[in-house]
């Protein structure tokens, strides 16, 4: 399905479908049948296994999410991802007869910071599920099946996770480009809400420019967390007061004042490597001296810091030098409709690549971030030095795809 299709169709489902329907819902509120639907193929009954969305008009802010999985008639297998494919439940196999409950928080925002202030959203935004006012859920897999949907407001002891960053964080929207961030919600229990703020293209200081931080302070409490990772478009920047040791620094700094602020916890995150590698198979740090920048502001701050640069370092030269290709957008031409060129980008993951990072920053989050690691699931250890295998890795594809680049590099 086209982006532009699934749009006026949420148009349309707007005018006939209000939050008081679905919200607050029981698990008998909703038949598998009668919820809004924006795919082509909804399914007509039990047996149709096409994956479809489901949205609801809700408030800005956090909502504890029951999905009843399974079906009476027949083996499912079901993936479930909210917003812009923020993965929550990945392929999850069920018996015929079986149901499974699986329970989690899902941050829903706009761009409304007050009445007078609003984050500066990116045209292209401006049509993506994560800035709209409903909360949006993609049924997905080889055979999805689901019973029933609970969505009731989170309760103040959920922690909120803000992810501050640029395309290699970013919730992607559209096949077959991914970022960590979309990722890391499937590893945390329902006490935990992921909010991705990041979006591609920004660098540390335009992030604060567009109202990003100021929108995610809004809803921040104490206790919450703020990660941090910047760098592949910061260094990009020329001019007076610009580069790593000042205006990044003073950014950096920034971030760590307003969240302290906020009573909030802050991690540093320093930039995922772009796949370049030297004569001899190693990982080339293209970032020059920004990470080193984002080292010592750390220090000096007493911010943790998760070694993504070193890490995706060790995951690149593991895959090798053509193997790695397994881990970003390399495509031949005619892969995703309407793909009339090859794509071959060396910064960009696609879900296999955004998968991998995604563990080793949940990984780093067991020294950095113990506190917020206890609520992981799911997951024992991590090592890029070891990843998932690329042949046995599934990922079922959502309805969209533009293979058009995101911003930045």
């Amino acid at each position: 399905m086209k982006k532009s299709a699934l749009l006026l169709l949420l148009a349309a489902m707007s005018a006939s479908a209000s939050a008081e329907t679905y919200y607050p819902a029981s698990s008998s509120a909703w038949d598998g049948t009668s919820g809004i639907d924006f795919s082509t193929s909804a399914p007509k009954s039990d047996r149709d296994t096409s994956p479809y969305y489901y949205s609801v008009a809700l408030p800005d802010g956090n909502y504890r999410v029951t999905l009843e999985i399974g079906s009476d008639k027949r083996a499912a297998e079901t993936t479930v991802r909210a917003e812009s494919r923020r993965l929550l439940v990945e392929n999850l196999p069920t018996r015929k007869g079986e149901t499974v409950r699986k329970t989690f928080t899902v941050n829903k925002r706009t761009p409304i910071i007050s009445d007078n202030d609003r984050v500066r959203i990116k045209e292209r935004e401006k049509t993506k599920l994560d800035w709209d006012d409903r909360l949006t859920f993609e049924i997905n897999g080889k055979a999805p099946a689901l019973k029933s949907i609970t969505i009731t407001p989170a309760d103040s002891t959920v922690t909120t996770v803000y992810l501050c960053g640029n395309s290699t964080v970013v919730d992607q929207e559209e096949e077959p480009w991914a970022s960590w961030g979309q990722m890391v919600p499937r590893f945390f229990d329902e006490n935990v809400s992921i909010a991705n703020y990041a979006e591609s293209g920004e660098s540390a200081n335009t992030f604060i420019a567009a109202g990003r931080l100021r929108r995610a302070l809004r809803d921040a409490r104490p206790g919450d967390w703020f990660f941090v990772e910047f760098g592949h478009n910061d260094q990009k920047q020329r001019g007076p007061g610009k580069g790593a040791w000042y205006s990044f620094a003073t950014s950096l700094k920034t971030f760590v004042d307003e969240a302290r602020l906020k009573g909030c916890n802050i991690v540093f995150v320093t930039p995922t490597r772009r796949r370049v590698f030297d004569t001899y198979g190693a990982s080339v740090n293209t970032h020059e001296d920004f990470p080193d920048a984002m080292r010592e502001v750390a220090a000096r701050e007493g911010v943790p810091v998760i070694e993504l640069n070193g890490m995706t370092a060790r995951l690149y030269e593991t895959l090798g030098t053509e193997d790695s290709k397994c881990a970003f957008v390399h495509y031949p031409a005619g892969t995703f409709p309407g793909q009339k060129a090859a794509l071959a980008d060396n910064t960009h993951f696609n879900p296999y690549g955004a998968y991998q990072v995604a563990k080793c920053v949940i990984e780093g989050m067991r020294t950095a971030a113990p506190a917020l690691f206890s609520h992981v699931v799911d997951f024992t250890t991590y090592s890029p030095s070891s990843p998932d295998d690329f042949a046995t890795f599934f990922w079922a594809p959502a309805p969209i795809a533009d293979t058009t680049k995101p911003d930045g590099n």
